[in-house]
Parts: C-alpha cells; structure tokens; sequence
C-alpha cells in the first residue's frame, strides 16, 4: 500500500512538471521557441537539429539496445561527441547584420569627412560625436571642447560646421532653433515667414500663436499659418529614428493570406529550427545500469520537447484559424468591423480551457493583409450598448471619431464635447473624458491646435 502511494504521488508530480514545461512552450513566441530549441540541441546529446522549411521532424525512439554512439560521448575522456564529428554542420545560423546607432553612423561619417593627417579635425570631430546625445543635439559648449581637445574655439567651431552638415540633418545643433535652421538651409526654405519663425517665434508655433506671430511680422494669419506648417515638417529630434542599441525585429508567428475569396492561415515554422532524435545510436551495445538510465533519460526529455512544440503548433492554429472565422469582416474591411470577442468564447469553440487560449496568443503577432499586428488585437470587449441593442468597441467608437474630425472644418475644429454629441447621436454613449482619451490615442491635439486660419 505504502509503495503504491509512492507511485501514484511520484507519477502526480512528473505530470505537473510536463504540464508546467508544456505551458511554458506555449506561450513562447516563435523568437524565444527558436532559442529554447537551440539551448535545448546544446544541452540534450539524442538530439539533432535542422533549420529550413524542408527539415521535417522525425520522432524515432530507440530501445537501449540499439543505442552506442554514447559510450564514447560518456567515457571518452571530454572528447568532442560523434554527432558534433559527423558530416552535417549543426553550426548556428549567423544572425542578420543590423542597424547603426546614432555614435556609429556619425563616426563613419568622421571617417569620410575628415582625412586621415587632418588628426586635429578627427580628433575634435570624434570628441563631438561622443558629445551628441540622443536626440541629435550637442551638450557641450564650444569652449569646453576646445579647452578638453587642447584647440582654439573657431577651430572647434570650424569642425562644428562640417559635423552639422552630416545625416542625419539637423545633427549637432546646440538648440532648437539652430537645429530646424540647418534643416531649411539645406532645403533651401530658410527665408521671409520661415526663417522669421524659427528664429524668434518658436516658444508662439508651441502655443499656437497665428495670430500674435502675424501682427509682429505685419503679414496675415493665412501666410503665417503656411509658414507654421512648413517648420513643423522639419524634424526636431534628429537623432530619434537611431537606437541607442540594435534593433530587434518581431518575426510573426503566423501568416493570415487571403486566397481564393478565403483565408489561410499558416505557421511560419521555418523560422524555428526542427528536432528529432539522433540515429546516430542505432549500433547495438552494451551499457551499464547507469549508463542505461542516463539514456532513458534524455531520451525521454527530448520526445517530450518534440510533442510539446507540435502540440504547442496545433493548438496555436486552431486559435488562429477561429479568430479568422469570427473576424474575418475585420480583416476584409478594417479595424470599424472588429466583432466583440472573449479568450473565452473562443476555448468553447475549440474546446480548450481559457487559459491555453490566453497562453496560445500571449507574445505572438500575425501578419495580416494589412501588415503586423498581436494575436491579441483580435480581442476587443463591447463598450456598452448600441440604441439598436448591439455591442459597439473602441475601435468603432475611434474609426468613428477618425471619421469626424477629418471631416471637421479646420477653421471651426469640433471641441471634445460636440464630438461626444456627435457620437451619442450615432448611439455611441461615451463621456468626454473617454472622447478626449480616444482622440489623444488616435494623435489628434484637441481643438484649438487643430485651428487653421
């Protein structure tokens, strides 16, 4: 009696164990799968491991007797294992080469700009760079570049003017308005209303000022407000579209392709490298007991990974494949036509529980006709209720308010309230508070600075 508890306890806690690992891998994104697997090939020697859509998974699993390669791998005395010797390259893919940061794209230009006796320059040139931050802009004056480079300031200033001249435009400004001025000078726009903005009417473009800026200028709000909206096309921050570290990019996990009227839905596995368990055992030997159990054991941990990333892709298809059904208005129409649903009603429908659906679309995105977007964007709960009865969503309430406020006349923009009119009038009952929220969201500014004269 006693031994059979053992049992049924020892077989209880294996289970939990599969379940927690099995969770685990469900919820991983196609990145993080493809490096479990790799870590997982390093660590597991019955495992082998092939990239490539053309790779298929074998899952063959071998009696004791039939395996030896492992013996030398075991009592060989730290040599390299037969499967690391043999003619396929398990070698790891290199990985893609990525973007610059700001330092090193300005440093090449160093490289280019200034000539290899210019030492002086390149120095001074070098020491800026390293003084530039992330938004494009120098933080330190002249002079202490020149006393910490041992120079005169109009040779620091000299080199200054060849450094603003780099890409990304606007670099190495000491302030706002010298940053927007190279900008236009290099367009050729610097001049009348434009140059009079940037150079003393910035502190009233941020207040929305048409009308001050027109009668210091002695020049109408329509010509002014032309002027505003050039200068807003330059770019204040030039150094924003470089990281301070490479970027990183999300691979999607699924493929949602419009074919013949329908859907397809299709996982992207060639991005995961596919395992199976080595044949390189095959030969026949003996071991002893320890040994035995130590092959047992691998083995079993790597067929368990097998099943567990298959049933990791089934049950994330299964998912994908009932949201396609379900929002397929969505993805025919737009973001207005996304339907109330719950993780839950999809585990009815698949008959799972609403927690592997959770687990199914946490950190995983789709390409869609449309481009990238979460699994979990397909998921929206009903605001309230619809005078005809029905659930609306915030994205319908947004596509709506969208709608609205490019339709507006720009020179009576419609307050936070007359579109919470507006909206409740198409039975959309939401408070201007949410109304205000929502146009922030969509990257509308409220209405007096969306006025135009």
């Amino acid at each position: 009696m006693e031994q059979s508890l053992q049992m049924n306890l020892s077989q209880h806690l294996a289970m939990t164990f599969e379940m927690q690992q099995a969770i685990k891998i469900l919820q991983l994104s196609a990145q993080d799968l493809r490096s479990l697997v790799e870590q997982e090939y390093l660590d597991n020697p019955t495992l082998e491991m092939e990239y490539g859509a053309g790779a298929e998974s074998k899952e063959d699993i071998f009696s004791v007797e039939d395996i030896s390669a492992l013996a030398d791998y075991l009592y060989e005395g730290g040599g390299e294992p037969a499967y690391f010797t043999d003619d396929v390259d398990h070698g790891l893919e290199a990985a893609a080469p990525l973007g610059l940061t700001l330092e090193q794209e300005l440093l090449q230009q160093v490289e280019f700009a200034f000539a290899p006796e210019d030492e002086a320059g390149r120095s001074i040139a070098t020491f800026m760079v390293g003084s530039i931050d992330s938004r494009g802009y120098l933080t330190l004056p002249v002079e202490e570049i020149a006393r910490a480079t041992g120079t005169e300031a109009a040779q620091v200033l000299a080199v200054l003017e060849r450094v603003q001249a780099f890409e990304p435009l606007g670099v190495g400004a000491r302030d706002l308005a010298e940053c927007l001025r190279i900008q236009a000078k290099a367009q050729g726009i610097y001049e009348g209303l434009v140059a009079a903005v940037i150079d003393k009417h910035l502190s009233l473009v941020a207040e929305l000022g048409i009308r001050e800026i027109a009668a210091a200028e002695k020049a109408s709000p329509e010509d002014v407000q032309l002027a505003v909206d050039i200068v807003k096309t330059l770019n204040p921050k030039p150094g924003s579209t470089y990281g301070t570290e490479n970027a990183s990019y999300i691979t999607p996990d699924v493929t949602i392709e419009k074919v013949d009227g329908g859907y397809e839905v299709r996982l992207n596995d060639s991005y995961v490298p596919k395992l199976h368990i080595t044949n390189l055992y095959r030969q026949a030997a003996s071991f002893d007991d320890d040994t035995q159990k130590y092959i047992k054991k691998r083995l079993s941990a790597a067929t368990w990974l097998i099943n567990s990333i298959e049933q990791r892709r089934e049950t994330i298809r299964k998912v994908v494949e009932e949201l396609v059904q379900v929002q397929r208005e969505f993805l025919d129409k737009g973001p207005a036509y996304l339907k109330p649903l719950t993780m839950k009603e999809v585990a009815e429908a698949i008959e799972v529980h609403e927690s592997t659906v959770s687990r199914a679309v946490a950190n995983k995105y789709a390409e869609i006709p449309g481009g990238l977007m979460p699994l979990k964007g397909f998921f929206q709960t009903g605001l309230g209720k619809a005078g005809s009865g029905e659930d609306f969503l915030a994205s319908q309430a947004k596509a709506e308010l969208e709608r609205l406020i490019k339709g507006e006349d720009p020179r009576k923009p419609l307050s936070d309230q007359k579109l919470c009119e507006l909206l409740k009038a198409k039975d959309m009952d939401i408070s201007r508070r949410t109304v205000m929220k929502y146009r922030e969201q969509l990257g509308y500014p409220s209405s007096v600075k969306r006025k135009r004269y």
